[in-house]
């Protein structure tokens, strides 16, 4: 099994889950494993970072944006000279 470190843990946060922990007559240790053992066990489908981007500000309504006319590539400098 592996360990893990969680440092600058809120008070406010920590406070809650020794609450938590102590309601369910767990260690804080014990606590955290199993929220993090719940929140990962739903299987969200997984999406590209554009995907999670455009739901994240779809609200938003979104924005038009121009987009300028490509211009023919130039030619290569002539290093000869």
């Amino acid at each position: 099994m592996a360990s893990m470190t969680i440092r600058n843990l809120d008070e406010t946060l920590k406070k809650r889950l020794r609450i938590r922990a102590a309601i369910h007559g767990r260690s804080m240790e014990d606590e955290a494993r199993d929220i993090l053992r719940s929140a990962l066990a739903t299987s969200e489908p997984s999406r590209s970072l554009v995907q999670s981007i455009r739901a994240r500000l779809e609200s938003t309504g979104g924005v038009e944006l121009d987009i300028p006319t490509r211009e023919p590539i130039r030619d290569a400098p002539d290093f000869e000279r």
